[in-house]
């Protein structure tokens, strides 16, 4: 199956900002009543430091009257003292309800997230990196919380002191004001066009960080394999490849976003020299009193700090609009198509399968299972064999729905399972694949996963029905013994086996078992075997085997080659026709 780039589904055209705004918002609105707190704290808390220059002009006119009596200037510090105390106050608690706010939007991110990669399909999971979708669901939700605790509030604030102390200029010398008519628009000129080149460069460093991370995630899981055949240092030189790019489009990004504060800083300081300079103009020839010049180039100092403030964080948010393109792509991924509409629950499920002519390929226009047909009744054992890529994982991933057949049609008792709901149609299964999962917790645990009423008889006889209960016993806290991290204390034949007790502790109907005995000896795989056609008895069972020796009890041997069943029949039957199961047979048996 061809493997997909960092995309998550859906385009969104040319960095469509007002989608990835909308999205936000739909979280943000979630805290309204603290976002109106912030609102009312961040106009208070500027409102209080914007009164500061106005005072400070005032106390200097004070002076400049030459009096001798300080207690009007004293009164005026006074007030400016409180004025800031107090808006530092309010600062502070507006920081921390913002620090509330994007914590309680990233931990709803990462929830949602995590809710819609159980609704994906599994082809989506075949067809890209673990790592990658790690990195969306961590560092790129991790960029929009710390933007919207830190990025988001500045803004916040200095927009409302850029009114503010426009406010306040014009109230003291209109005229003044028109320098910053030739600065405004060089600014704003700037900041769009770093804009329309910064962001493609950002999203472009969060896609090769999520590959960087999918390769470390792989290496990191073959460390043995990569050993064995002695390849460190090609996989060091490969993994130095995509670091050297991620590192690149780091640096590219971060070069763009910085460039726009210095820029914007100059065009401020140039208006703080005109303000001075016309000033100092306009009290010598007596436009303008001292105090009124002093408060004038404060509040350009405000006026002007809060747009460098927000060029010097542009770079920042850059990269959490890009990072919130990635989350909402993958959070807006296809899902898994629903249930028909009229859709039942399969219910009284008895076990007999059948499929008639069905066709499928993972790519529409090549077919990788051409024409199936073939009928297991209930109870049976029903083995799959044949070569490397003949389909016969695909035949279970259509048995689970896994994946929609192209063509034809997929019967359990006589109901069509496109009739019937996935859930109920995967409860009647049960499943033990190759590749062993178990999660980090006790023995008892990883083998009652999928039944969470189990007594710890029920548990034990499970076990013991797959041959694990021994070796379990002989651990230091035997079912209560906690698996480290991917179960790396025990071996794969060990993991193996407890997949199949938790296995045998599932009340379905239906058992498929994937290659599920090719980490245990042949010895043990026969014993299990037994077991388990005791265990399921009135069951229907699906086994897909490479050791042909072990399936001679199967009911029915279904021998696919190419995509077609090629043979059908009982393992006598099948040796005695000399056709491709026979060559199959004996050719393990003269190895063995």
């Amino acid at each position: 199956m061809p493997r997909n780039d960092s995309t998550f589904g859906i385009a969104i055209k040319k960095a469509d900002r007002r989608y990835v705004y909308r999205r936000l918002w739909e979280y943000l609105k979630r805290s309204r009543g603290l976002l109106a707190a912030t609102l009312v704290l961040a106009v208070a808390a500027n409102l209080l430091a914007l009164v500061g220059p106005s005072l400070s002009g005032k106390a200097i006119d004070a002076m400049a009257a030459g009096g001798t009596d300080f207690s009007i200037v004293f009164r005026y510090v006074t007030l400016m003292l409180i004025f800031y105390v107090v808006s530092g106050v309010l600062s502070y608690v507006l920081a921390y309800i913002m620090v509330l706010v994007s914590r309680k939007i990233s931990f709803e991110l990462r929830r949602d997230l995590f809710r819609k990669l159980g609704e994906l399909p599994v082809g989506f999971f075949d067809t890209r990196q673990t790592g990658d979708i790690i990195s969306v669901i961590s560092y790129d939700v991790d960029n929009i919380n710390a933007s919207l605790a830190n990025d988001l509030l500045q803004i916040f604030k200095s927009v409302i002191t850029v009114v503010g102390s426009l406010v306040m200029m014009l109230s003291i010398k209109p005229e003044l004001v028109l320098v910053f008519c030739v600065t405004l628009p060089l600014s704003f000129l700037l900041t769009r066009y770093t804009s329309k080149k910064v962001r493609p460069l950002y999203r472009r460093r969060s896609a090769k960080l999520g590959e960087l991370n999918g390769f470390a995630e792989e290496m990191t899981g073959g460390q043995k394999v990569t050993r064995a055949y002695d390849m460190q240092e090609d996989v060091i030189r490969r993994f130095d490849e995509r670091n050297r790019e991620a590192t690149e489009a780091y640096v590219t990004a971060e070069d763009a976003g910085t460039l726009m504060g210095p820029s914007v800083n100059f065009v401020n300081n140039l208006s703080l020299t005109l303000v001075s300079v016309f000033g100092g103009l306009m009290l010598i020839s007596g436009g303008i009193g001292l105090g009124q010049v002093s408060s004038f180039v404060l509040y350009s100092r405000k006026f002007s700090g809060p747009i460098n403030e927000i060029a010097n964080i542009f770079g920042e948010l850059q990269s959490a609009l890009a990072a919130a393109e990635r989350v909402f792509r993958l959070m807006d991924a296809e899902p898994e198509k629903p249930d028909a509409p009229d859709a039942h629950e399969l219910t009284e499920v008895r076990g007999n399968v059948e499929l008639q002519n069905v066709r499928f390929g993972y790519d529409p226009d090549i077919d990788i299972i051409k024409g199936i047909s073939f009928s297991a009744e209930s109870g049976k054992l029903i083995a799959i064999v044949g070569p490397t890529g003949a389909g016969k994982t695909t035949i279970i991933n259509l048995l689970m729905r896994f994946y929609d057949a192209g063509g034809g049609s997929i019967t359990i008792d006589g109901h069509d399972i496109c009739a019937v709901t996935r859930a109920s149609l995967r409860r009647s299964y049960t499943m033990v694949l190759q590749d062993t999962w178990l999660f980090s917790g006790t023995i008892s645990e990883n083998i009652a996963y999928a039944a969470d009423n189990a007594s710890r008889e029920e548990v034990i006889a499970a076990a013991q029905a797959a041959h694990a209960h021994e070796f379990i016993s002989r651990l230091p806290d035997g079912y209560d013994t906690v698996l480290s991290d991917n179960a790396a204390n025990i071996s794969k034949g060990q993991k193996q086996l407890l997949t199949i007790a938790r296995a045998m502790l599932v009340d379905s109907h239906m058992l498929i078992l994937d290659e599920a005995t090719s980490n245990v000896d042949t010895r043990t795989e026969e014993r299990i075997q037994g077991a388990m056609r005791e265990l399921m008895k009135g069951k229907t069972c699906f086994v897909i085997a490479h050791r042909l020796s072990t399936i001679r009890s199967a009911d029915l041997i279904l021998v696919l080659d190419g995509g077609r069943i090629v043979e059908r029949g009982t393992h006598d039957e099948l040796l005695s026709s000399g056709g491709l199961y026979s060559r199959l047979y004996y050719s393990q048996f003269s190895e063995e």
